[in-house]
């Protein structure tokens, strides 16, 4: 078994452009087409647009690898750092708010050469106390050749509890890694006229195989294509999220990874994928945005009823974001983060400004909802 950066010719990579062009095509206009509604649209939307989408960068790319993270404590940290009210009070885990600075930086200073500085403060970003889960690891820093064979497997554990391996990817030996990651960071910062959406799906696919840390590479070569992406766009606003869609699509996606790495330089397959994975995100993101939208347009409403304190925001926001559910007391208690009785003072005074009305029962059983909007 060999691996694409064992090959000769690495990493001159070929592909099939009339295979690709009615697919990058389409593409490339649905894109044009979120980008010009995005554009008609108020500020306001298209800032919580941003906000939606850059949370959802962080949390989904984060969960791909299995880390998950507590989505409003993710956007509460980007809209402190866009000068937004945040949903939840004081400041969010050091995991958190290293991932919401490796996204920011790549999105956000996407015009910016990307260096070797700024890879590996992106991965130290995402490992905080220098340890990935219990284990510690190398931070900041490439692996060393300690670290060889780095491999990735599965595998189910067997009677004997030794780990059946399944070998998925070798990655190159770590001697190799100065001269592989300097070819790749002069190819990235080099126009070649190879359209923007492929380039972001080689970059994606050529660090992910290069696989130069210890741990974080994934999440890393996800946010070198978010920023290959907000090239293409020449902006800093997300209207989509790239790895909302990978998430979704996450078995097929370490599929076509796997093919492509122990395949030949023809990465026609790979690129197919990403830019077909890469219009469904552009295309779901209309559904995004009409949630953003109504929560708006509900938000006009309550305003014009009542001038919410910041408890009454946050269990308002919950409401909105979760279908206009039903809320008790102590449930009002738990998301505002205060007692029963300042929930109950809220909840009469939400009612009174013919914000919330009173279910049927009565007693500890009683829920209220938010009133129908007109």
């Amino acid at each position: 078994m060999h691996y694409i950066h064992q090959l000769p010719k690495w990493p001159h990579f070929q592909w099939d452009y009339e295979r690709l062009m009615p697919i990058l095509g389409n593409a490339r206009h649905q894109q044009g087409l979120l980008l010009g509604g995005m554009l008609s649209l108020g500020f306001q939307f298209r800032q919580q647009t941003n906000l939606e989408n850059l949370a959802d960068e962080v949390t989904k790319s984060s969960a791909i690898e299995g880390t998950i993270f507590d989505p409003a404590s993710v956007r509460s940290s980007i809209a402190r750092r866009m000068g937004l009210p945040p949903e939840k009070e004081g400041f969010s885990d050091r995991d958190v708010e290293g991932a919401v600075d490796m996204i920011l930086d790549a999105t956000q200073h996407y015009d910016q050469p990307l260096t070797e500085d700024r890879l590996l403060g992106w991965q130290a970003s995402l490992f905080p106390a220098g340890r990935s889960g219990i284990q510690r690891i190398a931070v900041g820093k490439w692996r060393t050749p300690a670290m060889d064979p780095m491999q990735v497997v599965s595998g189910p554990i067997s009677r004997d509890r030794i780990r059946r391996k399944h070998i998925h990817f070798e990655a190159p030996a770590a001697s190799r890694l100065t001269g592989e990651v300097a070819a790749f960071l002069k190819w990235f910062e080099t126009a070649d006229g190879t359209d923007p959406v492929l380039r972001a799906a080689i970059a994606h696919l050529w660090f992910v195989t290069l696989h130069p840390f210890e741990d974080g590479n994934g999440r890393v070569s996800r946010a070198i294509a978010d920023m290959a992406l907000a090239r293409s766009e020449g902006s800093a606003m997300r209207f989509y999220s790239m790895s909302a869609q990978i998430e979704r699509e996450k078995q097929e996606y370490y599929r076509i990874l796997e093919t492509s790495q122990k395949g030949t330089l023809s990465i026609t397959g790979w690129l197919e994928w990403f830019v077909g994975c890469f219009e469904r995100s552009v295309v779901g993101a209309a559904g995004t945005l009409k949630r953003i939208m109504a929560k708006a347009a509900r938000w006009e409403q309550l305003n014009k009823r009542v001038e919410p304190n910041e408890r009454q925001r946050k269990v308002l926001n919950a409401l909105l974001d979760n279908g206009d559910e039903e809320l008790s007391t102590s449930k009002y208690a738990k998301l505002a983060g205060a007692s029963l009785d300042t929930a109950l003072r809220d909840i009469k005074h939400l009612i009174g400004a013919g914000v919330l009305k009173p279910g049927s029962r009565g007693g500890r059983s009683r829920k209220y909802t938010l009133v129908p909007s007109r």
